[in-house]
């Protein structure tokens, strides 16, 4: 179930406006984790939940209105993070998607990236790296786990020039 988060005593930055996001999680105390520690954060604010891709598509054609950011699992239920991205992009052009995961395999990422993801975060990196990822998609950037970036990089260099010229 799809549910809508108010809170009644709100901290606010003065220098930077609310950034409001939306967790898409079929794990609850995962997805309870996320909650608490972006609370940690004046600026950011939680403004609904999905356990499961069907109730993250439901929930924002409700809502009024849209987040600034989706962080999907992409691994859920009925319809994973992945699946959605390009329906949330057609439909919801002005909102965020940031795959949260454990998949460390290229083709996930590669498949997250190609339907419009704007950030990448590995679960593994999420501890030191939540805060700063949400900081470069508001700044309008692409994030990538730096663990993948590196091994993407490589991949990609070993690709466009090793491949032959050893």
């Amino acid at each position: 179930m799809y549910r809508f988060t108010n809170h009644s005593t709100e901290k606010k930055n003065p220098l930077m406006g609310l950034y409001h996001i939306v967790l898409a999680e079929d794990h609850l105390m995962v997805r309870e984790g996320i909650k608490k520690i972006l609370s940690e954060r004046a600026d950011l604010k939680v403004v609904g939940e999905a356990g499961d891709g069907i109730e993250l598509l439901n929930l924002l054609n409700l809502m009024v209105q849209r987040p600034h950011l989706v962080i999907a699992d992409a691994s859920m239920p009925h319809l994973s993070g992945i699946e959605v991205i390009r329906t949330i992009k057609a439909s919801f052009p002005g909102v965020k998607v940031m795959i949260l995961t454990m998949h460390k395999e290229k083709e996930y990422f590669c498949q997250a990236l190609t339907e419009g993801a704007e950030g990448y975060l590995l679960k593994d990196d999420a501890p030191t790296e939540l805060f700063s990822a949400i900081e470069t998609l508001r700044e309008g950037k692409t994030y990538v786990s730096p663990s993948l970036s590196k091994e993407v990089t490589m991949d990609w260099i070993e690709e466009n020039f090793r491949n032959g010229k050893d």
